[in-house]
Protein backbone atom coordinates (compact mmCIF):
# COMPACT_ATOMS: atom_id res chain seq x y z
CA UNK A 1 0.00 0.00 0.00
CA UNK A 2 2.86 2.36 0.85
CA UNK A 3 4.54 1.81 -2.53
CA UNK A 4 1.21 2.25 -4.35
CA UNK A 5 0.66 5.62 -2.63
CA UNK A 6 4.25 6.60 -3.33
CA UNK A 7 3.81 5.67 -7.00
CA UNK A 8 0.76 7.94 -7.23
CA UNK A 9 2.71 10.82 -5.72
CA UNK A 10 5.63 10.18 -8.09
CA UNK A 11 3.21 10.25 -11.02
CA UNK A 12 1.82 13.62 -9.90
CA UNK A 13 5.31 15.00 -9.28
CA UNK A 14 6.57 13.89 -12.70
CA UNK A 15 3.54 15.39 -14.43
CA UNK A 16 3.85 18.76 -12.69
CA UNK A 17 7.62 19.08 -12.99
CA UNK A 18 7.72 17.99 -16.63
CA UNK A 19 5.09 20.62 -17.40
CA UNK A 20 7.47 23.36 -16.29
CA UNK A 21 10.68 21.81 -17.67
CA UNK A 22 12.11 20.09 -14.57
CA UNK A 23 12.65 16.45 -13.59
CA UNK A 24 11.31 16.32 -10.02
CA UNK A 25 14.36 14.74 -8.38
CA UNK A 26 14.25 16.92 -5.27
CA UNK A 27 10.65 15.97 -4.52
CA UNK A 28 11.18 12.26 -5.34
CA UNK A 29 14.03 12.23 -2.83
CA UNK A 30 11.95 13.97 -0.17
CA UNK A 31 8.99 11.63 -0.64
CA UNK A 32 11.26 8.61 -0.25
CA UNK A 33 12.74 10.05 2.95
CA UNK A 34 9.29 10.73 4.40
CA UNK A 35 8.09 7.19 3.63
CA UNK A 36 11.08 5.62 5.38
CA UNK A 37 13.10 4.30 2.44
CA UNK A 38 16.71 3.34 3.09
CA UNK A 39 18.52 6.65 2.62
CA UNK A 40 21.49 4.96 0.92
CA UNK A 41 19.37 3.96 -2.09
CA UNK A 42 17.18 7.09 -2.18
CA UNK A 43 19.45 9.10 -4.51
CA UNK A 44 19.69 6.16 -6.94
CA UNK A 45 15.90 5.87 -7.25
CA UNK A 46 15.44 9.64 -7.54
CA UNK A 47 18.13 10.10 -10.17
CA UNK A 48 16.80 7.25 -12.32
CA UNK A 49 13.32 8.81 -12.20
CA UNK A 50 14.83 12.21 -12.94
CA UNK A 51 16.58 10.91 -16.05
CA UNK A 52 13.43 9.24 -17.36
CA UNK A 53 11.36 12.42 -17.00
CA UNK A 54 13.81 15.03 -18.23
CA UNK A 55 15.14 13.10 -21.23
CA UNK A 56 11.97 13.88 -23.19
CA UNK A 57 12.21 17.59 -22.44
CA UNK A 58 15.89 17.73 -23.44
CA UNK A 59 15.22 15.93 -26.73
CA UNK A 60 12.32 18.23 -27.57
CA UNK A 61 14.28 21.40 -26.74
CA UNK A 62 17.25 20.18 -28.77
CA UNK A 63 15.11 19.45 -31.83
CA UNK A 64 13.54 22.88 -31.51
CA UNK A 65 17.00 24.47 -31.72
CA UNK A 66 16.77 25.99 -28.22
CA UNK A 67 20.07 24.56 -26.98
CA UNK A 68 23.12 26.61 -27.97
CA UNK A 69 26.16 24.53 -27.03
CA UNK A 70 28.40 27.57 -27.25
CA UNK A 71 26.41 29.17 -24.41
CA UNK A 72 25.60 26.14 -22.24
CA UNK A 73 28.94 24.33 -22.04
CA UNK A 74 30.42 26.62 -19.33
CA UNK A 75 27.63 25.55 -16.96
CA UNK A 76 28.19 21.85 -17.73
CA UNK A 77 31.95 21.47 -17.93
CA UNK A 78 32.50 21.27 -14.15
CA UNK A 79 28.99 20.32 -13.04
CA UNK A 80 29.33 16.80 -14.52
CA UNK A 81 32.52 15.76 -12.65
CA UNK A 82 31.33 17.51 -9.48
CA UNK A 83 28.00 15.63 -9.60
CA UNK A 84 30.00 12.40 -9.85
CA UNK A 85 32.11 13.41 -6.85
CA UNK A 86 29.00 14.42 -4.91
CA UNK A 87 27.42 11.06 -5.66
CA UNK A 88 30.39 9.30 -4.08
CA UNK A 89 30.42 11.37 -0.89
CA UNK A 90 29.10 9.57 2.20
CA UNK A 91 27.00 11.84 4.42
CA UNK A 92 25.16 11.08 7.66
CA UNK A 93 21.41 10.63 7.44
CA UNK A 94 20.71 13.77 9.49
CA UNK A 95 23.01 15.90 7.29
CA UNK A 96 21.44 14.40 4.17
CA UNK A 97 17.91 15.28 5.31
CA UNK A 98 18.98 18.76 6.43
CA UNK A 99 20.62 19.56 3.09
CA UNK A 100 17.60 18.23 1.21
CA UNK A 101 15.15 20.23 3.34
CA UNK A 102 17.05 23.48 2.75
CA UNK A 103 17.38 22.71 -0.97
CA UNK A 104 13.63 22.12 -1.25
CA UNK A 105 12.81 25.25 0.73
CA UNK A 106 14.91 27.33 -1.65
CA UNK A 107 13.44 25.56 -4.69
CA UNK A 108 9.86 26.07 -3.52
CA UNK A 109 10.37 29.77 -2.83
CA UNK A 110 12.18 30.20 -6.17
CA UNK A 111 9.23 28.63 -7.98
CA UNK A 112 6.65 30.60 -6.04
CA UNK A 113 8.35 33.95 -6.52
CA UNK A 114 9.93 33.35 -9.93
CA UNK A 115 11.38 36.62 -11.27
CA UNK A 116 10.27 37.81 -14.67
CA UNK A 117 12.69 36.87 -17.41
CA UNK A 118 14.60 39.86 -18.68
CA UNK A 119 16.25 38.62 -21.87
CA UNK A 120 19.15 40.80 -22.86
CA UNK A 121 21.06 39.96 -26.00
CA UNK A 122 24.10 41.80 -24.66
CA UNK A 123 23.99 40.03 -21.29
CA UNK A 124 27.00 37.78 -20.85
CA UNK A 125 27.95 35.52 -17.99
CA UNK A 126 31.65 35.35 -17.26
CA UNK A 127 33.30 31.97 -17.73
CA UNK A 128 34.53 31.75 -14.11
CA UNK A 129 31.05 32.56 -12.76
CA UNK A 130 29.30 30.08 -15.08
CA UNK A 131 31.69 27.26 -14.23
CA UNK A 132 31.56 28.04 -10.50
CA UNK A 133 27.75 28.00 -10.47
CA UNK A 134 27.75 24.75 -12.44
CA UNK A 135 30.32 23.15 -10.14
CA UNK A 136 28.50 24.09 -6.94
CA UNK A 137 25.11 22.92 -8.15
CA UNK A 138 26.65 19.76 -9.60
CA UNK A 139 28.16 18.86 -6.22
CA UNK A 140 24.87 19.44 -4.39
CA UNK A 141 23.04 17.46 -7.07
CA UNK A 142 25.26 14.45 -6.62
CA UNK A 143 25.07 14.44 -2.83
CA UNK A 144 21.30 14.59 -2.42
CA UNK A 145 20.21 12.94 -5.66
CA UNK A 146 18.76 15.81 -7.69
CA UNK A 147 19.54 17.42 -11.04
CA UNK A 148 20.10 21.00 -9.88
CA UNK A 149 18.14 22.70 -12.64
CA UNK A 150 15.53 23.97 -10.22
CA UNK A 151 18.27 26.06 -8.57
CA UNK A 152 19.90 27.15 -11.82
CA UNK A 153 16.66 28.49 -13.33
CA UNK A 154 16.10 31.43 -10.92
CA UNK A 155 19.73 32.49 -11.30
CA UNK A 156 19.42 32.56 -15.10
CA UNK A 157 16.11 34.43 -14.95
CA UNK A 158 17.58 37.00 -12.56
CA UNK A 159 20.55 37.83 -14.79
CA UNK A 160 18.44 37.82 -17.97
CA UNK A 161 20.51 35.03 -19.50
CA UNK A 162 17.90 34.34 -22.19
CA UNK A 163 14.25 33.82 -23.00
CA UNK A 164 12.11 31.56 -20.81
CA UNK A 165 12.28 28.62 -23.24
CA UNK A 166 16.04 28.98 -23.62
CA UNK A 167 16.46 28.88 -19.86
CA UNK A 168 14.15 25.87 -19.59
CA UNK A 169 16.20 24.12 -22.29
CA UNK A 170 19.50 24.70 -20.48
CA UNK A 171 18.00 23.59 -17.15
CA UNK A 172 16.61 20.39 -18.69
CA UNK A 173 20.01 19.53 -20.15
CA UNK A 174 21.72 20.48 -16.88
CA UNK A 175 19.41 18.14 -14.96
CA UNK A 176 19.96 15.30 -17.43
CA UNK A 177 23.76 15.32 -17.48
CA UNK A 178 24.09 15.87 -13.73
CA UNK A 179 21.59 13.10 -12.99
CA UNK A 180 23.53 10.63 -15.15
CA UNK A 181 26.84 11.67 -13.59
CA UNK A 182 25.47 11.68 -10.04
CA UNK A 183 23.85 8.28 -10.56
CA UNK A 184 27.19 6.82 -11.63
CA UNK A 185 28.80 8.10 -8.44
CA UNK A 186 25.95 6.81 -6.29
CA UNK A 187 26.16 3.32 -7.84
CA UNK A 188 29.91 3.18 -7.15
CA UNK A 189 29.25 4.25 -3.55
CA UNK A 190 26.77 1.41 -3.03
CA UNK A 191 29.60 -0.97 -3.79
CA UNK A 192 27.71 -3.97 -5.14
CA UNK A 193 24.56 -5.57 -6.49
CA UNK A 194 23.50 -6.72 -3.03
CA UNK A 195 22.65 -3.21 -1.84
CA UNK A 196 21.12 -2.37 -5.22
CA UNK A 197 18.62 -5.16 -4.56
CA UNK A 198 17.06 -2.85 -1.95
CA UNK A 199 15.55 -0.84 -4.82
CA UNK A 200 13.51 -3.81 -6.09
CA UNK A 201 10.31 -3.02 -4.07
CA UNK A 202 10.17 0.39 -5.78
CA UNK A 203 9.99 -0.89 -9.38
CA UNK A 204 6.46 0.55 -9.79
CA UNK A 205 7.86 4.08 -9.56
CA UNK A 206 9.60 3.72 -12.94
CA UNK A 207 6.50 3.26 -15.15
CA UNK A 208 4.60 5.85 -13.12
CA UNK A 209 7.15 8.62 -13.71
CA UNK A 210 7.43 7.60 -17.36
CA UNK A 211 3.68 8.03 -17.81
CA UNK A 212 3.51 11.20 -15.70
CA UNK A 213 6.51 12.73 -17.46
CA UNK A 214 5.12 11.87 -20.89
CA UNK A 215 1.80 13.52 -20.10
CA UNK A 216 3.54 16.54 -18.58
CA UNK A 217 5.86 16.88 -21.59
CA UNK A 218 2.95 16.86 -24.02
CA UNK A 219 0.43 18.71 -21.91
CA UNK A 220 2.19 22.03 -22.54
CA UNK A 221 0.07 23.35 -19.68
CA UNK A 222 -3.08 23.23 -21.83
CA UNK A 223 -5.26 22.40 -18.84
CA UNK A 224 -3.73 25.13 -16.68
CA UNK A 225 -1.60 28.15 -17.40
CA UNK A 226 2.15 27.79 -16.91
CA UNK A 227 1.90 30.18 -13.97
CA UNK A 228 -0.77 28.03 -12.28
CA UNK A 229 1.22 24.82 -12.72
CA UNK A 230 4.35 26.51 -11.37
CA UNK A 231 2.50 27.67 -8.26
CA UNK A 232 0.95 24.23 -7.74
CA UNK A 233 4.42 22.72 -7.96
CA UNK A 234 5.80 25.32 -5.54
CA UNK A 235 3.11 24.52 -2.96
CA UNK A 236 3.88 20.80 -3.24
CA UNK A 237 7.63 21.43 -2.83
CA UNK A 238 7.17 23.76 0.16
CA UNK A 239 4.80 21.32 1.89
CA UNK A 240 7.38 18.54 1.56
CA UNK A 241 10.17 20.90 2.67
CA UNK A 242 8.32 21.75 5.88
CA UNK A 243 7.75 18.05 6.58
CA UNK A 244 11.44 17.38 6.05
CA UNK A 245 12.50 20.26 8.29
CA UNK A 246 10.30 18.83 11.04
CA UNK A 247 11.88 15.39 10.56
CA UNK A 248 15.34 16.94 10.59
CA UNK A 249 14.63 18.80 13.84
CA UNK A 250 13.48 15.56 15.47
CA UNK A 251 16.62 13.70 14.38
CA UNK A 252 18.91 16.57 15.41
CA UNK A 253 17.38 16.77 18.90
CA UNK A 254 17.24 13.02 19.52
Amino acid sequence: MKVALLASLFFLTALLYASVGFGGGSTYTALLVLTGANYLIIPVISLVCNILVVSGNSWRYSRAGLISWARVWPFLVLSVPMAWIGGRIHVQKTVFIGLLALALLFAGLALLFKPKTRPNASATTSLPLSTAVGAGLGLLSGIVGIGGGIFLAPVLHHIGWGKAKEIAALCSLFILVNSVSGLTGQLIKLGGVQQLELTRPYWLLVPMVLIGGYIGNHMSVKLFSENTVRKMTAILVLFVAVRLLWKFSQLALS
